[in-house]
């Protein structure tokens, strides 16, 4: 098993391709093949071989090809936060859209080191993200290991009057947002400073808000689509009114939401200038296992 406190995944897609929002995700958590989007299967990328992080999970032939072009050493670390700042948000599916419609998705990998750098800086902050406060932790750099948080003034927070009716009130079964009061009403109560791209936000045409509490309403019921066996009967069992760690969950989603939106502007940046840079030449990607030979190309399709 290699699973541990300081393993991280990068899941995607592999034979679909993303069609809106960001391309890849990233855990701390054990996922199982449909992490990224909760449904057509995909890949899992662990950040580590071994449960004690000493075996990074690339060939060192990759690692000592950047280090070489960087002039200085990459690390493992360094080379999973550049494919999240580079793949994790919706410029880069926007992008290469076209290009997507061949399932797979290709890393733009550039020459210079200082846009590497730049690239690893931010990678880190939305690896943090993406684990909640639990990978990639660095208090010096604003990342301490609990759960991110918004600046006072912009976090999502529930005010008096707001709060959501526990037990023996039902489980709420809607939710909306208010785009005009930045307001977000999960049945009786809501939350304020939620704001419309927070909503709005999604993986590949699934709405990351809306996928939390679908899972947390009183009818999880889905419709059955063509022969799928009908749901089980343990879908019936759940609590009898919302929960006090429902309302935790749901403001650090917020908070997480809040601050990888924020991110999404400086990545959209930094992804037009790589692609208008010097890459690595293919070849020498090719020969450290970077990228796939003409050869492993064609018998992957095959």
């Amino acid at each position: 098993m290699n699973h541990s406190e300081k393993q991280a995944y990068n899941t995607c897609l592999q034979r679909h391709s993303p069609a809106s929002g960001t391309a890849i995700s990233n855990t701390s958590c054990i996922p199982d093949k449909h992490h990224y989007k909760g449904s057509f299967g995909g890949r899992v990328y662990p950040l580590w071989g071994d449960a004690q992080a000493t075996q990074p999970n690339i060939k060192p032939a990759a690692l000592k090809l950047l280090s070489l072009t960087y002039g200085r050493p990459v690390s493992a670390e360094d080379l999973f936060a550049y494919i999240a700042c580079v793949m994790a948000h919706p410029a880069f599916t926007a992008k290469f859209l076209k290009d997507l419609v061949r399932p797979g998705l290709r890393l733009p990998l550039t020459a210079d080191a200082a846009l590497f750098d730049e690239a690893v800086k931010i990678g880190r902050e939305v690896v943090w993200l993406h684990c909640y406060g639990e990978r990639f932790v660095d208090a010096k750099a604003g990342r301490p290991k609990s759960a991110p948080r918004l600046p006072k003034d912009k976090a999502p927070f529930i005010p008096v009057d707001g709060a959501i009716p526990p037990g023996p009130e039902p489980l709420p079964d809607t939710m909306t947002h208010d785009a005009a009061k930045n307001r977000l009403h999960i049945g009786k109560g809501f939350v304020d400073n939620v704001t419309a791209d927070m909503w709005t936000y999604e993986i590949s045409g699934k709405q990351t808000i809306w996928q939390w509490f679908s899972y947390r309403r009183l009818d999880r019921t889905k419709p059955v689509i063509g022969d799928r066996r009908p749901p089980s009967p343990l879908e019936k069992i759940q609590p009898k009114g919302w929960l006090a760690e429902y309302t935790t969950d749901l403001l650090d989603l917020l908070n997480v939401l809040g601050r990888v939106i924020a991110l999404h502007p400086a990545q959209a940046d930094l992804l037009e200038r790589i692609c208008e840079g010097e890459s690595i030449v293919l070849a020498l990607l090719q020969a450290a296992g970077l990228a796939d030979t003409p050869e492993a190309q064609q018998d992957s399709e095959n």
